[in-house]
């Protein structure tokens, strides 16, 4: 999947995306990378090797684990975005970046996009009369928004952003029930167990993270895809959100499309129902 992907995708968002699943040398390859951007497109294979201080050999697994060819594979892949980001974020305004890093943010997702795992995801949620989203902090502002979305084509979905209640509601699901898990790292401890309940109840998992492979992704049947950098300092930021609504958007449009008369004739009473609370 990540070799098909190497050409559309950026490769700092692969590194990014897999960075949980790296050994210890390959997080020291990673973080010089990170560090030295421009100075890596003039690195050999052994210069990579003597400066971030692990084997050749090492160093060659590492991009052939995310998908490349080589070294040389990366480096044409790696310039090409590193200029292209130099030219977008040398002048502009504060208003001018956060509009870049957002439209960037959506269009990075966008690519990444498993249309067949969320053509999964939409028919499990579909077809089930037990629907529960799970997300703590700022992903569990996403999950009510989406919970609003839900209600709005007549899909009944519970919320629950209380890693408490997540606790005693995981514990009495089923083989019916879809759990909607929203974790940004996809390593929150709190929704990390609860999930393990859930999965152990034979609960169907979908997760809406920015990682391959993470804690959370260990037990998800089915795993959406967004595409944010945060820092531990950025943690909750705008930008991540708007990734999260962006595949929350995906999957509510695809089950009004799937359900397209009975979701208009909610929509319909919704609006007239509503119309008595507006002057």
């Amino acid at each position: 999947m990540v070799e098909d992907q190497v050409k559309v995708i950026k490769p700092s968002i692969i590194m990014e995306q897999n960075k949980q699943s790296f050994t210890k040398s390959e997080k020291k390859i990673y973080d010089y990378i990170v560090s030295n951007e421009q100075k890596v497109l003039y690195h050999s294979l052994t210069e990579l090797s003597d400066t971030s201080g692990v084997a050749e050999a090492t160093v060659l697994r590492f991009f052939r684990k995310l998908g490349f060819k080589g070294f040389q594979d990366f480096k044409f892949a790696f310039a090409q975005e590193v200029s292209i980001a130099s030219n977008k974020h040398n002048d502009g305004t504060y208003m001018e970046k956060i509009r870049n890093n957002m439209m960037q943010a959506i269009e990075d997702s966008y690519e990444i996009i498993d249309k067949e795992a969320l053509d999964a995801s939409i028919h499990a949620i579909n077809k089930s009369q037990d629907v529960v989203i799970f997300g703590l902090g700022s992903s569990g502002i996403a999950a009510l928004d989406m919970q609003n979305r839900l209600m709005r084509i007549g899909k009944h979905v519970s919320v629950v952003t209380d890693s408490h209640f997540q606790v005693m509601r995981a514990s009495s699901m089923n083989k019916n029930t879809v759990v909607i898990a929203i974790s940004l790292t996809g390593s929150t401890k709190d929704i990390i167990d609860t999930v393990k309940i859930a999965k152990e109840k034979k609960a169907t998992i979908i997760a809406l993270t920015n990682y391959t492979k993470s804690p959370l992704t260990k037990f998800a049947d089915h795993i959406l895809l967004s595409s944010t950098k945060e820092s531990p300092l950025d943690s909750g930021s705008l930008v991540s959100k708007v990734t999260q609504l962006f595949l929350i958007d995906l999957i509510c449009t695809g089950l009004t499309i799937e359900n397209y008369k009975e979701a208009e004739k909610v929509k319909m009473e919704i609006t007239e129902n509503t119309a008595s609370k507006l002057y």
